[in-house]
């Protein structure tokens, strides 16, 4: 199979569409949670990393009721937690180059490194946490 069709059969797809939804709405969770934590919390780390972790827990919900239907698992949530790790990493190192090397804006930085993992996140899941090829 041709790296085109490849391609076609992992991202021009209804998964992948909801996939991104889904992962608008995780960003929206993330955010909200983080300041409703941030009252409860003094420290604005803890309670953006206590908003991402409950976000991450909803969007593994989500995405295992509309994405990939499977049945909820303590096994699948953490390989879907690890699914993640590359994006984070990705996603940082995009930032640095972008933002802190070439000068680029955050924002505009930010947007690349989100373009950039967000498909290499979409096959972590996809294959690694749901175990699909």
């Amino acid at each position: 199979m041709g790296p085109v069709k490849q391609l076609r059969r992992h991202f021009f797809t209804k998964e992948f569409l909801l996939f991104l939804v889904i992962g608008g709405v995780n960003t929206l969770n993330g955010t909200f949670l983080s300041w409703l934590y941030g009252f409860a919390v003094p420290d604005a780390n803890i309670a953006f990393n206590l908003g991402y972790i409950t976000a991450n827990a909803i969007a593994y919900w989500l995405n295992s009721v509309f994405v990939f239907p499977e049945p909820l698992s303590f096994h699948r949530f953490l390989r879907f937690a690890v699914s993640y790790i590359p994006n984070y990493i990705i996603q940082n190192i995009i930032v640095l180059i972008f933002y802190n090397w070439l000068g680029f804006p955050p924002v505009a930085s930010y947007l690349i490194a989100a373009a950039l993992g967000v498909p290499v996140t979409f096959l972590c899941v996809k294959i690694f946490a749901f175990e699909r090829k």
